[in-house]
């Protein structure tokens, strides 16, 4: 069965190759951030014929399809996941590396308490932290 990333490259028009169904499965398998190394350990050790150089391919032919989401957490790598995932942000240890997703309920619920915290009232949550102080 065709996982999420092998169903919107049909979609798309893309054309899968056993390398590139590999590469999708990991991504799809994927419950963190890999960069294109570690995606090239993973997928070679399911095909040893799998380059480095097919999976910066297949990673930029993805992301260019909005397919996967390309992210820079300042650590000189390219990090991806797919685009399915719900909308969220990521809170980076910027000692360990640790990733940390925030749900868009977790970080309204976080800016309105920071909002009360500091006295002010959370009139848009959406465009920025923008408040009136409370009376």
């Amino acid at each position: 069965m065709p996982n999420w990333i092998e169903k919107k490259c049909a979609e798309r028009g893309l054309r899968m190759t056993d390398q590139r169904r590999i590469i999708a499965q990991v991504l799809s398998d994927a419950d963190d951030h890999p960069d294109a190394e570690e995606l090239y350990a993973r997928a070679s050790d399911k095909d040893p014929n799998i380059s480095l150089a097919t999976v910066y391919r297949t990673v930029r032919l993805f992301a260019d399809a909005n397919i996967i989401e390309t992210h820079d957490f300042r650590d000189g790598r390219a990090r991806y996941e797919t685009a399915d995932a719900d909308h969220h942000d990521h809170l980076i240890d910027v000692s360990s590396g640790e990733v940390i997703e925030f749900m868009d309920e977790e970080i309204e619920k976080l800016q309105h308490r920071i909002a009360e915290k500091l006295g002010y009232e959370l009139v848009d949550h959406r465009l920025e932290l923008y408040g009136k102080k409370k009376k």
